[in-house]
Protein backbone atom coordinates (compact mmCIF):
# COMPACT_ATOMS: atom_id res chain seq x y z
CA UNK A 1 0.00 0.00 0.00
CA UNK A 2 1.24 3.43 -0.89
CA UNK A 3 2.65 5.42 2.00
CA UNK A 4 2.43 9.02 3.02
CA UNK A 5 3.10 11.99 0.80
CA UNK A 6 5.38 14.73 2.09
CA UNK A 7 3.74 18.09 2.48
CA UNK A 8 4.74 20.94 0.23
CA UNK A 9 5.36 23.44 2.99
CA UNK A 10 8.53 23.58 5.05
CA UNK A 11 6.64 23.03 8.29
CA UNK A 12 6.14 19.40 9.38
CA UNK A 13 2.68 17.90 9.67
CA UNK A 14 1.60 15.18 12.07
CA UNK A 15 2.52 12.27 9.82
CA UNK A 16 4.69 13.33 6.88
CA UNK A 17 6.05 16.80 6.50
CA UNK A 18 9.63 16.52 5.50
CA UNK A 19 10.55 16.40 1.94
CA UNK A 20 9.32 16.90 -1.59
CA UNK A 21 10.22 15.68 -4.99
CA UNK A 22 13.96 14.32 -7.01
CA UNK A 23 29.59 16.75 -5.40
CA UNK A 24 38.69 20.41 -4.27
CA UNK A 25 40.22 21.40 -1.75
CA UNK A 26 38.86 22.81 1.48
CA UNK A 27 40.94 23.35 4.60
CA UNK A 28 39.17 22.00 7.64
CA UNK A 29 39.06 23.98 10.85
CA UNK A 30 39.22 22.35 14.25
CA UNK A 31 35.56 23.12 14.73
CA UNK A 32 34.74 20.92 11.75
CA UNK A 33 36.63 18.04 13.28
CA UNK A 34 34.89 18.61 16.58
CA UNK A 35 31.45 18.55 15.00
CA UNK A 36 32.25 15.29 13.25
CA UNK A 37 33.46 13.79 16.47
CA UNK A 38 30.23 14.76 18.19
CA UNK A 39 28.24 13.26 15.33
CA UNK A 40 29.89 9.91 15.84
CA UNK A 41 33.55 9.13 16.17
CA UNK A 42 35.40 6.19 17.46
CA UNK A 43 36.69 3.15 16.49
CA UNK A 44 38.48 0.09 15.84
CA UNK A 45 38.70 -1.81 12.60
CA UNK A 46 35.55 -3.70 13.42
CA UNK A 47 34.77 -6.94 15.14
CA UNK A 48 33.19 -10.02 13.73
CA UNK A 49 29.48 -10.31 13.13
CA UNK A 50 27.27 -7.26 12.68
CA UNK A 51 29.51 -4.85 14.58
CA UNK A 52 30.74 -2.08 12.33
CA UNK A 53 33.28 0.64 13.10
CA UNK A 54 32.28 4.14 14.07
CA UNK A 55 33.18 7.12 11.89
CA UNK A 56 36.71 8.43 11.80
CA UNK A 57 36.90 11.97 13.19
CA UNK A 58 40.07 13.00 11.38
CA UNK A 59 40.29 15.23 8.34
CA UNK A 60 43.24 16.52 6.39
CA UNK A 61 45.43 13.51 7.09
CA UNK A 62 47.23 11.35 4.59
CA UNK A 63 46.36 7.94 6.03
CA UNK A 64 43.09 6.12 6.45
CA UNK A 65 41.77 5.51 9.92
CA UNK A 66 39.38 2.67 10.73
CA UNK A 67 36.84 3.11 7.95
CA UNK A 68 36.34 4.27 4.39
CA UNK A 69 35.15 7.90 4.62
CA UNK A 70 32.36 7.49 2.06
CA UNK A 71 30.85 4.26 3.38
CA UNK A 72 31.96 3.79 7.00
CA UNK A 73 32.97 0.22 6.12
CA UNK A 74 36.25 -1.30 7.37
CA UNK A 75 39.23 0.10 5.49
CA UNK A 76 42.73 -1.25 4.85
CA UNK A 77 45.78 0.34 6.43
CA UNK A 78 47.02 1.64 3.08
CA UNK A 79 45.73 4.89 1.64
CA UNK A 80 44.59 5.07 -1.99
CA UNK A 81 47.11 6.96 -4.09
CA UNK A 82 44.41 9.23 -5.44
CA UNK A 83 41.84 11.70 -4.14
CA UNK A 84 38.14 11.08 -3.98
CA UNK A 85 36.87 11.40 -7.54
CA UNK A 86 33.36 12.73 -8.14
CA UNK A 87 31.95 12.29 -11.63
CA UNK A 88 28.91 14.19 -12.91
CA UNK A 89 26.72 11.64 -14.71
CA UNK A 90 23.66 12.36 -16.80
CA UNK A 91 20.46 10.92 -15.37
CA UNK A 92 17.98 11.13 -18.24
CA UNK A 93 16.83 8.46 -20.67
CA UNK A 94 19.59 9.66 -23.06
CA UNK A 95 22.19 8.38 -20.58
CA UNK A 96 21.03 4.78 -20.94
CA UNK A 97 23.23 2.85 -20.38
CA UNK A 98 25.11 4.55 -17.56
CA UNK A 99 28.54 3.11 -16.72
CA UNK A 100 30.46 2.73 -13.47
CA UNK A 101 27.73 3.13 -10.87
CA UNK A 102 28.29 -0.37 -9.54
CA UNK A 103 31.75 0.62 -8.22
CA UNK A 104 30.67 3.89 -6.61
CA UNK A 105 30.97 4.46 -2.86
CA UNK A 106 28.16 7.02 -2.71
CA UNK A 107 25.71 8.69 -5.08
CA UNK A 108 24.23 12.18 -4.69
CA UNK A 109 21.30 13.16 -6.89
CA UNK A 110 20.64 16.84 -7.50
CA UNK A 111 18.15 18.87 -9.53
CA UNK A 112 19.31 20.77 -12.61
CA UNK A 113 17.43 22.83 -15.19
CA UNK A 114 14.26 21.67 -16.87
CA UNK A 115 13.20 19.55 -13.91
CA UNK A 116 15.79 16.82 -14.65
CA UNK A 117 18.49 15.49 -12.35
CA UNK A 118 22.20 14.62 -12.47
CA UNK A 119 24.23 12.26 -10.34
CA UNK A 120 27.36 13.33 -8.45
CA UNK A 121 28.89 9.86 -8.27
CA UNK A 122 31.67 9.39 -5.70
CA UNK A 123 34.56 6.96 -6.21
CA UNK A 124 37.36 6.25 -3.72
CA UNK A 125 37.67 2.58 -2.76
CA UNK A 126 37.34 1.49 -6.42
CA UNK A 127 38.08 3.27 -9.70
CA UNK A 128 36.23 1.88 -12.74
CA UNK A 129 37.69 2.06 -16.25
CA UNK A 130 34.54 3.57 -17.77
CA UNK A 131 32.22 6.05 -16.06
CA UNK A 132 29.52 8.18 -17.61
CA UNK A 133 28.01 9.65 -19.64
CA UNK A 134 29.91 12.59 -18.16
CA UNK A 135 28.05 15.91 -18.18
CA UNK A 136 28.67 19.47 -17.01
CA UNK A 137 29.22 20.92 -13.53
CA UNK A 138 26.94 23.20 -11.56
CA UNK A 139 27.42 25.60 -8.65
CA UNK A 140 25.29 23.11 -6.70
CA UNK A 141 28.31 20.78 -6.72
CA UNK A 142 30.31 23.04 -4.40
CA UNK A 143 28.46 21.89 -1.29
CA UNK A 144 28.73 18.26 -2.35
CA UNK A 145 32.43 18.22 -3.33
CA UNK A 146 34.24 20.50 -0.89
CA UNK A 147 33.98 18.35 2.28
CA UNK A 148 35.79 15.48 0.52
CA UNK A 149 39.04 17.08 -0.82
CA UNK A 150 37.79 15.57 -4.07
CA UNK A 151 38.42 16.31 -7.72
CA UNK A 152 35.36 16.87 -9.88
CA UNK A 153 35.16 15.21 -13.30
CA UNK A 154 32.84 16.85 -15.83
CA UNK A 155 32.43 17.74 -19.49
CA UNK A 156 32.39 21.51 -18.93
CA UNK A 157 30.47 24.32 -17.24
CA UNK A 158 28.98 27.76 -17.75
CA UNK A 159 31.44 30.70 -17.37
CA UNK A 160 29.88 31.82 -14.09
CA UNK A 161 30.15 28.27 -12.74
CA UNK A 162 33.89 28.17 -13.48
CA UNK A 163 34.29 31.39 -11.47
CA UNK A 164 32.25 30.04 -8.57
CA UNK A 165 34.20 26.76 -8.48
CA UNK A 166 37.53 28.61 -8.60
CA UNK A 167 36.54 30.79 -5.64
CA UNK A 168 35.57 27.65 -3.73
CA UNK A 169 38.96 26.01 -4.61
CA UNK A 170 37.29 23.09 -6.35
CA UNK A 171 39.75 21.23 -8.57
CA UNK A 172 38.17 19.79 -11.68
CA UNK A 173 39.13 17.77 -14.76
CA UNK A 174 37.24 18.21 -18.02
CA UNK A 175 37.04 16.51 -21.39
CA UNK A 176 40.56 16.44 -22.83
CA UNK A 177 42.13 15.61 -19.48
CA UNK A 178 43.89 12.22 -19.34
CA UNK A 179 41.25 9.52 -19.37
CA UNK A 180 38.32 11.89 -20.04
CA UNK A 181 37.33 11.70 -23.69
CA UNK A 182 34.50 11.36 -26.16
CA UNK A 183 33.78 7.84 -27.38
CA UNK A 184 32.91 8.47 -31.02
CA UNK A 185 32.38 4.75 -31.60
CA UNK A 186 29.66 4.37 -28.98
CA UNK A 187 26.48 3.45 -30.87
CA UNK A 188 24.23 3.70 -27.82
CA UNK A 189 24.65 7.40 -27.06
CA UNK A 190 24.27 10.61 -29.03
CA UNK A 191 27.14 13.11 -29.29
CA UNK A 192 26.01 15.08 -26.23
CA UNK A 193 26.11 11.94 -24.08
CA UNK A 194 29.30 10.35 -25.44
CA UNK A 195 31.93 11.59 -22.94
CA UNK A 196 33.27 8.96 -20.53
CA UNK A 197 36.01 8.85 -17.88
CA UNK A 198 38.71 6.22 -17.31
CA UNK A 199 39.37 6.92 -13.64
CA UNK A 200 42.60 4.86 -13.20
CA UNK A 201 44.16 6.78 -16.13
CA UNK A 202 43.03 10.11 -14.72
CA UNK A 203 44.24 9.18 -11.22
CA UNK A 204 47.75 8.40 -12.51
CA UNK A 205 47.95 11.87 -14.06
CA UNK A 206 47.21 13.69 -10.77
CA UNK A 207 50.55 14.57 -9.20
CA UNK A 208 49.43 16.37 -6.05
CA UNK A 209 49.45 14.34 -2.84
CA UNK A 210 45.93 13.13 -2.04
CA UNK A 211 44.33 14.03 1.26
CA UNK A 212 42.12 11.61 3.16
CA UNK A 213 38.81 13.30 3.98
CA UNK A 214 36.84 12.94 7.15
CA UNK A 215 33.79 10.71 7.11
CA UNK A 216 31.15 12.20 4.81
CA UNK A 217 28.38 11.06 7.14
CA UNK A 218 28.37 10.25 10.88
CA UNK A 219 28.74 6.49 10.53
CA UNK A 220 27.42 4.05 13.09
CA UNK A 221 26.12 0.51 13.58
CA UNK A 222 22.90 -1.26 12.74
CA UNK A 223 21.79 -0.82 16.34
CA UNK A 224 21.93 2.98 15.88
CA UNK A 225 18.96 2.80 13.50
CA UNK A 226 15.51 2.88 15.06
CA UNK A 227 13.08 3.24 12.21
CA UNK A 228 9.49 2.21 11.82
CA UNK A 229 8.32 -0.37 9.31
CA UNK A 230 6.38 0.18 6.13
CA UNK A 231 8.94 1.76 3.76
CA UNK A 232 10.05 -0.93 1.33
CA UNK A 233 8.90 1.05 -1.71
CA UNK A 234 10.20 4.64 -1.98
CA UNK A 235 9.41 7.19 -4.68
CA UNK A 236 11.37 10.45 -4.89
CA UNK A 237 9.68 12.92 -7.21
CA UNK A 238 11.79 15.94 -8.17
CA UNK A 239 9.42 17.19 -10.84
CA UNK A 240 6.83 16.00 -13.30
CA UNK A 241 9.62 14.68 -15.50
CA UNK A 242 12.07 13.27 -12.91
CA UNK A 243 11.20 10.48 -10.52
CA UNK A 244 13.58 8.05 -8.79
CA UNK A 245 12.10 4.86 -7.42
CA UNK A 246 13.62 2.42 -4.93
CA UNK A 247 12.59 -1.04 -3.79
CA UNK A 248 14.03 -2.75 -0.71
CA UNK A 249 15.00 -6.43 -0.80
CA UNK A 250 14.86 -8.28 2.54
CA UNK A 251 17.11 -10.94 0.98
CA UNK A 252 20.01 -8.63 0.01
CA UNK A 253 19.25 -5.97 2.65
CA UNK A 254 19.74 -3.35 -0.07
CA UNK A 255 17.69 -0.97 -2.18
CA UNK A 256 17.43 -1.11 -5.96
CA UNK A 257 16.76 1.94 -8.14
CA UNK A 258 13.99 0.29 -10.13
CA UNK A 259 13.98 2.88 -12.94
CA UNK A 260 17.77 3.12 -13.17
CA UNK A 261 19.48 3.96 -16.48
CA UNK A 262 22.35 1.62 -15.57
CA UNK A 263 22.38 -2.04 -16.67
CA UNK A 264 21.43 -4.60 -14.06
CA UNK A 265 25.06 -5.72 -13.56
CA UNK A 266 26.36 -2.17 -13.03
CA UNK A 267 23.81 -0.55 -10.76
CA UNK A 268 24.43 1.17 -7.44
CA UNK A 269 22.59 -0.77 -4.72
CA UNK A 270 22.53 1.38 -1.58
CA UNK A 271 22.12 0.10 1.96
CA UNK A 272 20.36 3.35 2.78
CA UNK A 273 18.55 6.15 0.96
CA UNK A 274 18.99 9.51 2.71
CA UNK A 275 16.59 12.24 1.58
CA UNK A 276 17.58 15.77 2.57
CA UNK A 277 15.21 18.70 2.16
CA UNK A 278 17.25 21.59 0.75
CA UNK A 279 16.64 25.16 -0.33
CA UNK A 280 16.78 26.00 -4.01
CA UNK A 281 18.38 29.15 -5.40
CA UNK A 282 18.92 30.56 -8.88
CA UNK A 283 22.35 30.06 -10.49
CA UNK A 284 21.84 33.32 -12.39
CA UNK A 285 21.86 32.12 -16.02
CA UNK A 286 19.78 30.19 -18.54
CA UNK A 287 20.54 26.92 -20.24
CA UNK A 288 20.64 26.76 -24.08
CA UNK A 289 16.94 25.94 -24.14
CA UNK A 290 16.13 29.05 -22.12
CA UNK A 291 15.44 27.28 -18.83
CA UNK A 292 16.62 29.02 -15.64
CA UNK A 293 19.35 26.98 -13.97
CA UNK A 294 18.61 26.23 -10.31
CA UNK A 295 21.24 25.98 -7.60
CA UNK A 296 20.90 23.53 -4.73
CA UNK A 297 21.90 25.42 -1.59
CA UNK A 298 23.57 22.55 0.25
CA UNK A 299 24.16 24.35 3.53
CA UNK A 300 21.99 25.59 6.35
CA UNK A 301 19.52 23.13 7.77
CA UNK A 302 16.44 21.14 6.92
CA UNK A 303 14.43 18.02 7.51
CA UNK A 304 15.44 14.51 6.48
CA UNK A 305 14.12 11.02 5.92
CA UNK A 306 16.40 8.00 6.28
CA UNK A 307 15.28 4.79 4.58
CA UNK A 308 17.10 1.68 5.80
CA UNK A 309 16.21 -1.98 6.23
CA UNK A 310 12.79 -1.35 4.71
CA UNK A 311 11.99 1.18 7.43
CA UNK A 312 11.97 4.94 7.82
CA UNK A 313 13.53 7.28 10.38
CA UNK A 314 12.97 11.03 10.64
CA UNK A 315 15.41 13.73 11.63
CA UNK A 316 17.04 17.02 10.71
CA UNK A 317 20.32 17.92 9.03
CA UNK A 318 22.57 20.95 9.36
CA UNK A 319 25.64 22.18 7.49
CA UNK A 320 27.14 25.46 8.63
CA UNK A 321 28.84 26.25 5.32
CA UNK A 322 29.07 24.55 1.95
CA UNK A 323 32.43 23.00 2.94
CA UNK A 324 31.22 21.91 6.38
CA UNK A 325 30.35 18.33 7.30
CA UNK A 326 26.79 17.14 7.65
CA UNK A 327 25.43 16.93 11.19
CA UNK A 328 22.36 14.75 11.59
CA UNK A 329 20.03 14.76 14.57
CA UNK A 330 16.76 13.33 15.82
CA UNK A 331 14.49 14.41 18.61
CA UNK A 332 16.51 12.09 20.87
CA UNK A 333 19.95 13.47 19.91
CA UNK A 334 22.60 12.80 17.27
CA UNK A 335 21.78 10.51 14.36
CA UNK A 336 24.24 7.98 12.94
CA UNK A 337 23.94 6.24 9.59
CA UNK A 338 24.53 2.47 9.57
CA UNK A 339 27.80 1.91 7.69
CA UNK A 340 27.30 1.02 4.05
CA UNK A 341 26.58 2.55 0.67
CA UNK A 342 24.22 5.53 0.67
CA UNK A 343 22.23 7.26 -2.05
CA UNK A 344 21.64 10.89 -1.02
CA UNK A 345 18.69 12.73 -2.53
CA UNK A 346 18.91 16.54 -2.41
CA UNK A 347 15.26 17.45 -2.80
CA UNK A 348 14.44 21.17 -3.08
CA UNK A 349 11.89 22.36 -0.57
CA UNK A 350 10.28 24.85 -2.91
CA UNK A 351 10.23 23.04 -6.25
CA UNK A 352 6.72 22.51 -7.62
CA UNK A 353 5.64 18.92 -8.04
CA UNK A 354 8.17 17.49 -5.64
CA UNK A 355 7.14 14.80 -3.19
CA UNK A 356 8.30 11.69 -1.36
CA UNK A 357 6.00 8.71 -1.05
CA UNK A 358 6.68 5.34 0.54
CA UNK A 359 4.81 2.17 1.30
CA UNK A 360 4.97 -1.55 1.92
Amino acid sequence: MLGRMIARSAAPSARSSLIRSRPVYAAAALAVVASLALAGCGGSKGAAGNTRPQSQPIQGGTKLAAVWPLTGLPAPDTTPNHPVMIVKIDNTAASDPQYGLGKADMVVEELVEGGITRLATMFYSQLPRKVGPVRSMRASDIGVVTPTHAVLVASGAAPSTYRRLARAHVKYYLMGSPGVARDVNDPQHDLLHSVFADLPVLARSIKSKPVVPASYLPWGKESDFSGIAGAKQVTVRFSGSSVTRFAYSPRTKKYTNTNSNAPANDQFHPDSVLVLRVREGNAGYLDPAGNPVPETLFFGKGNLLLFHDGQIMRGTWSKKKRQSPLVLTTAAGSMKIPAGHVWIELVPVNHSGGAITWGR
